[in-house]
């Protein structure tokens, strides 16, 4: 034993306190970790086991029910749920549907994607590198978004309100093409297809032409290269997309809103929206957990399959060697197939919800139906709308809510991703990174509107020294940073494992302190990461819904409540303004992000 070890273990207890608090002071990296375990153990996992519990306690108004008293354990709600009379209405045909609309989307999606993706990937098609950027648009736009402009298009007036352009024009839609699973599927599948042209283009990118060539010198025919060289190599990115689809269709509450709730067409995301707003918490809180579990499921399915794509790899390496293939007589055709898709996807629900905006009488095509007041104009024959909506005082207030709400819970998951990231790569302590990287990156296997639920389940009453939270500024914010984090911490994860050690400890052995070598050389050095933990936070939270249907009341109102409240209302025109107003913010929100990050969403397709 050294002499200073002797010294150390022979000096009082209270010196070898103040010795490791000195160096803890010096080297604070464990405590922080511990804290920040604290902190989103507090955000993300009690939340999470308050809805849970939820299930199976007695909630307060259900006593004489359940024959029990608030707080005490009950199987009631499981029971009611899943074997009462209504639980068909309420948990199986919801369930159902869910199901039956996530497995044709996936088809779908795979099936158009996956051509497309091969199209701008491989061949020579016309205009390749500008459908590259056009084809992954819809990526950028909320899916709700495409479901209000088929609403506009073919809503007819079996259901009450205003007729759409369809029925204007004198054709009635039938209910079936309205409204309900075909629309909800159509438009969830051109929201995806971006998703598998992504994941499947990058992958057919990465692939060895040398494989199919040699095949081909061989003499093996494209349609026995196709199905038994290429398919089986692009099956793990098929896979994952299948599986990262699924998850997300779970939770998509916007499109099954507005195309379903109309003839009472429910999924579980749509039933669980019903049940909070009848505060039927236990029932809720059943929902919720099946969406959650089936999320969870689907995402551990994806990390094996990942796990399971690393046994087979090409012995190639990236592709050196990149066969266009010349598509001949079908080169037209498949030019206009993919513009077709383009146009049918951006184009036409952009234009015509802008359209809309200009129009008195939907679907009317003479030049004294078109107007702007919906805009700008004043004293407006509505009840509540006397003024158009860029003269509305009370959108403006909106957008500032919007802005700073959203603004300050990215600069701090931003942050927070970036000292996760920190805390992760370089704390000495075993065990304090792989725990605050699984805590981080757990809202991501939790669908919105599921953890929008756990929110409310833990903030709408007292919890011992903090007060009710629900109807303020303070929930929507929490809610926004933890539901952020699994991409800001993975953006600060990243660009820490990037960086080696010798900067900080060059600043280490001058002096500086622990706080200093963050401010004055982590952070200068990782902006680029930093910026990314903030942008992509802000673009998803201008995009969200699920967290804010749920957790927002109207003095806390944001552009996509807004929109979804003038839509009950049914004021349409207004109503297409702020989502045009959205979308504006979510493209602007994309390319600003990729050009401080230097990032292309679609490099790699179309060269």
């Amino acid at each position: 034993m050294s002499v200073q070890a002797s010294r150390n273990h022979s000096a009082p207890w209270y010196g070898r306190v103040l010795y490791r608090a000195k160096l803890i002071g010096q080297e604070p990296t464990s405590v922080v970790g511990l804290l920040l375990i604290l902190l989103f153990g507090w955000l993300i996992v009690v939340p999470v086991i308050s809805l849970l519990s939820d299930a199976v306690l007695v909630q307060f108004g259900d006593e004489r029910r359940t024959g029990a008293m608030t707080g005490e354990f009950t199987l009631y709600y499981l029971q009611r749920a899943l074997f009462s009379p209504i639980s068909e209405l309420f948990f199986w045909s919801p369930l159902m549907n869910t199901l039956a609309v996530a497995f044709q989307v996936i088809l779908f999606s795979l099936v158009i994607g996956g051509l497309l993706g091969w199209l701008v990937s491989r061949t020579n098609v016309f205009g390749k590198r500008w459908l590259a950027t056009l084809l992954i648009v819809p990526y950028m736009i909320p899916a709700w978004t495409f479901a209000l402009a088929w609403h506009n298009l073919f809503k007819n007036r079996s259901v009450g309100g205003q007729r759409g352009w369809v029925e204007a024009m004198g054709m009635t839609p039938p209910d079936w093409l309205a409204y309900g699973q075909i629309p909800i599927i159509v438009i969830l599948t051109l929201n995806f297809i971006p998703f598998v042209i992504l994941l499947f283009g990058n992958a057919l990118r990465n692939l060895d032409s040398q494989l199919e060539e040699s095949a081909r010198i061989l003499g093996a025919s494209p349609r026995y290269i196709a199905s038994r060289i290429v398919l089986p190599l692009m099956l793990p990115a098929l896979t994952s997309a299948s599986v990262l689809i699924f998850a997300k269709v779970l939770g998509e509450f916007g499109v099954a809103y507005v195309l379903g709730l109309p003839v009472d067409y429910n999924v579980l995301s749509t039933s669980l929206y019903r049940s909070i707003e009848s505060r039927q918490t236990g029932m809720a809180a059943v929902l919720a957990g099946t969406i959650m579990l089936l999320g969870i499921l689907s995402l551990m399915i994806d990390l094996y399959l990942i796990r399971e794509a690393k046994r087979f790899v090409t012995l190639g390496g990236k592709s050196s060697l990149k066969r266009v293939t010349a598509l001949g007589s079908w080169r037209m055709p498949a030019s206009a197939l993919a513009w077709v898709v383009f146009v049918v996807s951006v184009c036409v629900p952009l234009a015509t919800l802008f359209l809309s905006t200009l129009m008195h009488v939907p679907g009317i095509w003479q030049w004294s139906n078109f107007t702007l007041d919906y805009w700008v104009g004043q004293d407006l024959r509505t009840i509540a709308m006397r003024q158009g909506i860029l003269l509305t005082p009370e959108l403006w207030q909106v957008v500032w809510n919007t802005v700073w709400i959203v603004g300050v819970s990215a600069l701090i998951a931003g942050i927070l991703g970036l000292l996760v990231g920190y805390v992760v790569v370089r704390s000495p302590v075993k065990g304090i990174g792989p725990v605050l990287r699984q805590i981080t990156f757990f809202p991501y296997l939790v669908p919105g509107i599921a953890f929008a639920a756990a929110y409310l389940s833990l903030f709408a009453v007292p919890r011992g020294p903090i007060p009710a939270l629900y109807g303020t500024y303070l929930i929507l914010i929490l809610a926004l940073i933890a539901d952020e984090m699994p991409f800001a911490s993975r953006a600060g994860i990243s660009a820490m494992m990037q960086l080696g050690r010798d900067p900080e400890e060059a600043a280490r052995v001058a002096g500086a302190r622990w706080w200093r070598r963050l401010l004055t050389i982590i952070v200068p050095i990782q902006k680029g990461a930093l910026v990314t933990g903030i942008l992509l936070p802000f673009i998803s939270g201008i995009n969200g819904l699920s967290l804010f249907i749920i957790l927002s009341v109207p003095s806390t109102e944001v552009l996509t409540t807004y929109a979804i409240r003038l839509i009950d209302y049914h004021y349409t025109q207004a109503a297409n303004a702020v989502v045009l107003l959205i979308v504006v913010l979510a493209i602007a929100g994309t390319l600003a992000a990729q050009k401080l990050t230097r990032t292309n969403l679609a490099e790699g397709l179309g060269r």
